[in-house]
């Protein structure tokens, strides 16, 4: 009798840890859901290579967005044609020298239908 007392209460403590333990795990799941800069609100002031003209302007462009533009004039070329990768290739170049990094976007949606990023280097 005492021996089956031990084994239910060893299985009812451990079930009540897994729950609390799980309930505790729930919340952070779903804040990992979205990691990284290719997220809702672009979190890291990203811009597109190359910048399109009918792509919106941005109102908090970094600085370093608005010099890729300067130097990189925005085109209206489909991907695929000779004059998108000639600009594609000078928007990199653009985006390296201003100390950013360079995002492929594998996955596109709504809010980023580019398929490469610029992400502007981090103020320190």
């Amino acid at each position: 009798m005492r021996l089956e007392l031990t084994s239910v209460f060893k299985m009812t403590i451990t079930t009540i840890l897994s729950v609390w333990l799980w309930l505790g795990v729930m919340p952070s799941q779903a804040v990992a859901a979205c990691t990284g800069c290719l997220c809702p609100g672009n979190p890291c002031q990203l811009c597109p290579l190359p910048a399109m003209v009918d792509d919106d302007p941005l109102s908090d462009q970094s600085g370093t967005c608005a010099r890729i533009k300067a130097t990189v004039p925005p085109i209206s070329d489909l991907p695929g044609s000779n004059e998108y990768f000639y600009s594609l290739d000078n928007a990199t170049l653009a985006c390296v020298r201003e100390g950013g990094d360079v995002i492929r976007n594998s996955r596109r949606n709504e809010e980023f239908t580019s398929r490469f990023y610029c992400k502007p280097p981090a103020v320190q």
